[in-house]
């Protein structure tokens, strides 16, 4: 009796987008709860009560470790959050940016998936783009009449 290859189910998928998942909302909540102003507030009540404590404490070896040590474990957890939640927004903007590119007719479809070309080819691309902005410019058009044309079409 031969084995038939197993096929994903609907479970499986949402069970390995949930192990992510948490993953995902814990980075992303932690990131948003480290940009806001209270936390920067928090952040530095936290190091002018470590620095006013010094004397009291003889700046002994043990109040420098203290400091050292929690801005060195939240730094090394805060990499990971930020390039999590970095990860996920730069792939959401290049879908983003892929779909004006499909949906746009004058655009070109083999200017999709950009970020997979190495860093060479990148700069070869960007030549080019260069070379076509420098070529319309002389032919006549002018960035403020594109600025013009822009804020008309715009309102």
């Amino acid at each position: 009796m031969t084995k038939r290859p197993t096929r994903k189910t609907k479970s499986d998928k949402k069970q390995k987008l949930n192990s992510s998942g948490w993953f995902n909302r814990f980075a992303s909540k932690i990131a948003h709860f480290s940009g806001r102003p209270a936390t920067f507030m928090m952040a530095v009540t936290i190091v002018l009560v470590w620095a006013i404590s010094g004397p009291f404490m003889g700046f002994s070896e043990v109040w420098q470790l203290t400091i050292n040590t929690g801005t060195t474990i939240i730094t090394f957890l805060m990499v990971f959050i930020i390039q999590s939640t970095q990860n996920r927004d730069t792939a959401a903007m290049q879908i983003k940016l892929d779909e004006l590119i499909r949906t746009t007719h004058a655009a070109h479809n083999s200017l999709l998936n950009l970020e997979e070309l190495s860093e060479d080819e990148l700069d070869d691309l960007r030549r080019k783009y260069i070379a076509l902005a420098e070529q319309a410019r002389e032919d006549g058009v002018d960035l403020q009449d594109v600025e013009k044309e822009a804020s008309r079409t715009l309102g």
